[in-house]
């Protein structure tokens, strides 16, 4: 996952401090975000001023093009066709039938997360849609054996919206990133200059408080 930001250096000093991630340079302009040395993330600079601040979550493939295909097949929308990333992989961006945004990526020297499930890491992908009854079906055809497969343990949720955001929000993905200490970290993100949108809350996955940084991106902690 990678979150597109107007500032990579206000974006390394904020995760940095709330994370412990250290930082080198990636594909670009981007950066890789380490922590303990394995790839956790990482931070890009938005190449449109108009475009959101936000954490995106991409979904693993070995075959993007075909994926692309699928998903057009199942109703949703392949926005930016894949592309290369250097010798790093293929990457590409689709929405879902109600519009949420998610990106692919077919590996090749990157692998994805060298971390995950840890704290200071990624742990969860929550999707908030209108719709649960067609979300399911769509991501369980396209996911099938991740979701629902022998031995599957995903890390991947559905909400309906308005559960914790306005009724106007439209549907999107939270990235979820796992902490030992939910209010010691929300105290954290207080201090760097970002601001707690929902208090902590239970869930079937564990207590969750949704964020975003100082320059407006949103994302969950989660404590388990």
């Amino acid at each position: 996952m990678d979150a597109q930001l107007n500032d990579v250096e206000a974006g390394k000093r904020f995760y940095g401090a709330l994370f412990g991630w250290s930082f080198e340079d990636a594909y670009g302009s981007s950066v890789w975000a380490l922590l303990r040395g394995a790839p956790v993330a990482s931070l890009a600079p938005k190449l449109d001023g108009r475009m959101p601040t936000v954490w995106m979550v991409s979904f693993a493939t070995p075959d993007a093009e075909a994926l692309g295909r699928r998903i057009t097949a199942a109703g949703g929308h392949v926005v930016m066709a894949p592309f290369p990333v250097g010798d790093l992989g293929v990457a590409a961006l689709a929405t879902d039938p109600e519009g949420a945004v998610f990106g692919l990526w077919q590996a090749s020297s990157h692998r994805g997360f060298g971390r995950r499930h840890e704290p200071g890491t990624f742990v969860w992908a929550q999707l908030y849609t209108r719709d649960t009854a067609t979300a399911n079906a769509f991501y369980g055809g396209l996911f099938h054996d991740a979701l629902f497969g022998a031995g599957a343990r995903p890390d991947f949720g559905r909400s309906d919206v308005t559960e914790v955001f306005p009724a106007e929000m439209p549907p999107h993905f939270l990235a979820h990133f796992r902490v030992a200490d939910l209010d010691g970290a929300l105290g954290v993100v207080q201090r760097l200059g970002g601001r707690v949108q929902a208090p902590p809350f239970e869930t079937s996955y564990g207590l969750v408080a949704v964020v975003t940084d100082n320059q407006g991106a949103s994302f969950a902690l989660l404590q388990r």
